[in-house]
């Protein structure tokens, strides 16, 4: 019998960008994550054999079904193919045998993912769900458009949040997933809480783990170093829970406080827990997420930066450490299953080892848990999903290490343990400085601004009697979730699209305010001037989102 298990969890997640410009951070950034994300996965689980537990934003599955997604994207995949027709003729004209030859796979390729889009009715969350319904991956759910939990201001914003994502993780898939992705891995205990930005006074807020437990989540993921702060509370079985000593944890090594290969029963209020939070294992994860040290760099695989012209294919591989994007090597495709097998087989070792040790210090099956963005395997790091194959097919009779998915685990072994974590993120320092710092603080302000008016248009204005005031309070409600997005904080601080970051976060905003400012002109009354309903159509049309939006998760 296995000593423990193996769990890859990928989290798959685009901001709104649909109606958002073209490229580099518009429906181009979707279309490729479409392309050599998420439809390479979804051919790998169809093969079986490959347990992952994938997560797939709210926000990101509604892009995925848009008709705008389904009708553009196959039109930008043939595209592609004439691109690569194109490259194919130039290079050939200049001698450039092997770059042709690239060219040629290239457009093949292509034609494959046209083929493959076709084939499941242009339905890639239609799809996943199937996959998940013959066992072959776990789906998880997450918050709406990935607000970051511990900045929101008011509860019923942050459940707003988990509702309207578990809402359409269900409308999308068919089905309400056991398990949630934290956006950043962002957690937040519950109790006395005072705002970071502006003046507000001190309020008690919910935990994350009854926020998401509310809704029926079972477990989600932190980082390592929560589970170094967390605090023994007590144990928990089937027949219930019983409280321990705060202290426990420091010397009791037999059941496994606080070790990341050890799920953890997560409660803030020092009761019996709430939620299941399973830990990043942080030995692991540089070794795959780095493109400095990790196996992303090695020379053989594809280089992600060089392109042929501005936004054209890639044909240059790594080359090696240092190398300029001028000094990089045409890409050899036979080069890369060694450096494959090899990667994974030091993978595989490194996972091997540590439940080895973990079982050899505790008698305990304990289980590795490996989470990364999904958009590293395959769109980052090309040859990903077939690193992730070499993994799975490397595990699948091992003695020791059992491959799994998280819920598979978890009806096995069981967490048995409660603790309460500390707040923390997987962030750079393990806090929030990536989402909030100087030169994002004042989007904190606003967006804390535009919750409080909200929440006082819903308890303030007759919505429930009165459509037309509903209208746009559901619009103001849908650019407010737009507006939490995590996403235009990490884009302003890690400098990867501080313009398009700040004007997205300003657009949605502005939104925000004409729709409030709508909702109160109409329960007043006055009767709509053209301006006004260009606007709110203006809204519908650039944020096409959350069809099923009620006010109700508000209040």
């Amino acid at each position: 019998m296995a000593l423990g298990s193996f769990c890859l969890v990928l989290h798959g997640h685009l901001p709104w960008v649909l109606h958002h410009g073209n490229w580099p951070h518009g429906e181009v950034w979707l279309f490729e994550a479409a392309a050599e994300t998420y439809l390479p996965l979804l051919a790998l689980v169809e093969q079986g054999g490959v347990p992952i537990t994938l997560g797939l934003t709210p926000v990101l599955l509604e892009q995925l079904a848009h008709p705008r997604f389904t009708t553009r994207f196959p039109r930008w995949l043939q595209e592609q193919v004439e691109r690569a027709g194109r490259d194919e003729k130039e290079f050939v004209e200049r001698g450039e045998v092997h770059l042709a030859f690239l060219a040629e796979r290239a457009g093949a390729h292509h034609r494959a993912l046209v083929e493959q889009f076709e084939a499941i009715g242009r339905d890639i969350p239609a799809a996943f769900a199937a996959a998940h319904s013959r066992g072959h991956l776990e789906l998880l759910t997450s918050n709406a458009t990935h607000g970051f939990m511990p900045l929101i201001k008011h509860d019923a914003c942050a459940r707003a949040q988990v509702r309207a994502g578990v809402s359409t993780s269900r409308q999308r898939l068919g089905f309400s997933p056991r398990g949630a992705w934290l956006p950043e891995c962002a957690y937040r205990p519950g109790g006395p809480w005072t705002a970071p930005v502006g003046e507000s006074a001190q309020s008690l807020r919910a935990g994350v783990e009854e926020v998401f437990a509310h809704e029926g989540v079972g477990f989600f993921f932190v980082d390592a170093h929560l589970f170094a702060g967390a605090r023994s509370e007590g144990t928990q079985s089937p027949q219930g829970f019983t409280k321990v000593d705060w202290k426990q944890a420091t010397w009791d090594d037999t059941r496994g406080w606080r070790n990341v290969l050890e799920p953890h029963w997560v409660s803030s209020d020092g009761g019996p827990g709430r939620l299941v939070a399973l830990a990043r294992h942080p030995e692991l994860s540089e070794q795959v997420w780095s493109g400095e040290v990790g196996y992303p760099g090695d020379g053989r695989y594809l280089e992600f930066h060089k392109r042929h012209g501005r936004d054209g294919l890639r044909y240059w591989r790594v080359t090696g450490p240092g190398k300029g994007l001028g000094d990089k090597e045409p890409y050899v495709p036979d080069d890369t299953q060694g450096a494959l097998f090899a990667h994974a087989q030091h993978f595989v070792a490194t996972v091997r080892s540590l439940v080895k040790r973990h079982h050899e210090r505790t008698g305990r099956h304990g289980v590795v848990v490996a989470p990364f963005d999904a958009e590293l395997f395959g769109h980052w790091w090309h040859e990903g999903p077939a690193f992730i194959r070499e993994v799975m097919a490397a595990l699948s009779n091992d003695p020791v290490v059992r491959p799994c998915t998280v819920s598979t685990h978890l009806n096995q072994w069981p967490a048995d343990k409660v603790v309460t974590l500390p707040e923390g993120t997987w962030g750079a320092g393990g806090d929030h400085r990536v989402w909030l710092n100087d030169e994002t603080r004042w989007t904190w302000e606003a967006e804390h601004g535009a919750e409080d008016r909200f929440l006082d248009a819903i308890h303030r204005l007759d919505w429930r009697h009165d459509e037309g005031v509903a209208e746009a309070l559901r619009a103001a409600a849908r650019e407010l979730l737009l507006v939490q997005a995590s996403d235009w904080q990490f884009v302003i601080h890690t400098r990867g699209a501080v313009d398009y970051g700040y004007r997205r976060f300003g657009e949605h905003l502005s939104r925000f305010d004409r729709a409030c400012n709508l909702a109160d002109a109409r329960a007043q009354g006055e009767p709509d001037d053209e301006l006004a309903a260009s606007e709110l159509r203006d809204m519908q049309l650039h944020d096409s989102c959350f069809s099923q939006l009620k006010l109700e998760w508000w209040t």
